[in-house]
């Protein structure tokens, strides 16, 4: 039988593999809430514990070494020593959320609850206005605007929006060696999500981790500025990947062996019905920068890069794979033109999908178990032929999904990936 990490390097070179390669909780994209967390292990009969949260901005729990077994996972996530508010990653302790479970966070993560919402403090430093706020019956948190939009005649500073993008210092290149060392150890797929690659994501636009953020930090100020200022951007994207490559190479000396997949971006570009720009405005903006980074990473290491974008993207495909992603996330087969069999067809043996195993918009939450099953069965059965495809569920599974549907979903896989 073959480990994690040669049945995702089997189907990441378009063949397939013994069984169906699986991921949850490996990307910010690919995971669990921390309330289905658990109520799986609830399922399973796994001891009732407080479930960490290891990205808070979305809430999502970890799936932890039982449930990796009980799934039989083959990849394995590895973050940085920050969240995106910018609380260190340790000294987890037991902390109440407005739902009533009790999971695990930061001891430095400050949450003040007001008018019935959850404000949380970039750092958790209270004496600086709130970052993020999970509205009252919320269940993630939303990034807060602390930046009123520009005028467009104002000159801006590069500086300003390059803040976040900082050389590696010796222990960040110790923590990660530790980190990534440990994650190859399990025999699974490595997938690392470095940071300073994302251009333009309007997840971290507003800066949730600065204490006092400064440039282009509304997300319509950003949209608008994709337009109107296309130069500017191209160069905080020039500068920005400069520094990236930089610490991307202090990381492949110090463990590039450790790593598979690399989390390279997750900037939507998709709506439901069309997209935010054409082929050529994406040439136009994101081009230059986005070759500059896979190139490197193709040059230097045998890593592959993950591109994460929602949406109806048909017309944005062979620009992206083009550039140089060698995997699309979430596979969005509910949003227009994102038929599964011609995305397979037509894109398959070019870029490997990593998602796309489940609609989570209408029959993951609204449909009977039998249907997500069925639906289950259909979609492995699509992307499964001739390797190119990781199964996970598109984008991650929410709070209040029924739980038997989110079984059913568990057992199908598990199932199919037995026979």
């Amino acid at each position: 039988m073959m480990t994690g990490k040669e049945r995702i390097d089997r189907v990441l070179s378009h063949h397939e593999a013994d069984k169906i390669a699986l991921d949850f909780g490996a990307t910010p994209i690919t995971g669990i809430h921390v309330k289905q967390i658990a109520a799986l292990r609830r399922h399973y009969g796994l001891e009732d514990k407080p479930v960490k949260v290891i990205e808070p901005f979305q809430m999502l729990g970890e799936v932890d070494e039982e449930l990796a077994k009980l799934w039989d996972v083959d990849a394995i996530g590895v973050s940085g020593p920050y969240d995106m508010m910018g609380h260190r990653q340790e000294n987890f302790v037991e902390k109440r959320m407005p739902w009533g479970q009790v999971v695990l966070l930061p001891e430095c993560f400050k949450m003040k609850e007001e008018n019935g919402n959850t404000y949380v403090f970039p750092q958790g430093d209270t004496n600086y206005p709130p970052s993020a706020m999970m509205p009252a019956s919320g269940f993630f948190f939303d990034a807060i605007e602390r930046v009123p939009a520009t005028d467009f005649d104002t000159e801006l500073k590069l500086e300003d929006n390059l803040e976040e993008f900082t050389p590696l210092t010796d222990d960040d290149l110790a923590y990660w060696k530790g980190a990534l060392s440990k994650a190859r150890a399990t025999g699974k797929s490595v997938v690392a999500n470095i940071g300073g690659t994302g251009l333009g994501d309007v997840a971290l636009v507003p800066a949730m981790g600065l204490k006092n953020p400064k440039g282009i930090r509304a997300i319509a100020d950003w949209y608008m500025s994709t337009i109107v200022r296309e130069d500017f951007l191209r160069e905080i994207f020039d500068r920005q990947t400069d520094i990236a490559i930089q610490n991307l190479a202090k990381i492949n000396q110090a463990a590039g062996d450790c790593i598979d997949i690399i989390y390279t971006c997750g900037t939507d570009f998709g709506t439901q019905d069309s997209q935010f720009c054409s082929a050529e405005g994406l040439e136009a903006l994101y081009g230059d920068a986005y070759r500059k980074v896979n190139n490197w990473i193709h040059q230097h290491t045998h890593w592959k890069t993950f591109k994460h974008c929602c949406g109806s993207i048909v017309p944005l495909l062979d620009t992206m794979i083009d550039m140089g992603f060698d995997i699309i996330n979430p596979v969005q087969i509910n949003a227009a033109g994102m038929d599964p069999q011609f995305l397979k067809d037509t894109f398959g043996s070019r870029v490997t999908f990593w998602g796309g195993g489940i609609d989570t918009q209408k029959v993951l939450p609204l449909a009977t178990p039998q249907k997500v099953r069925d639906q289950t069965y259909r979609l492995c059965e699509i992307f499964g032929k001739n390797g190119g495809f990781v199964f996970n569920s598109i984008h991650n599974i929410q709070a209040n999904v029924p739980v038997e549907n989110v079984i059913a979903l568990m057992d199908a896989i598990c199932e199919i990936r037995k026979k």
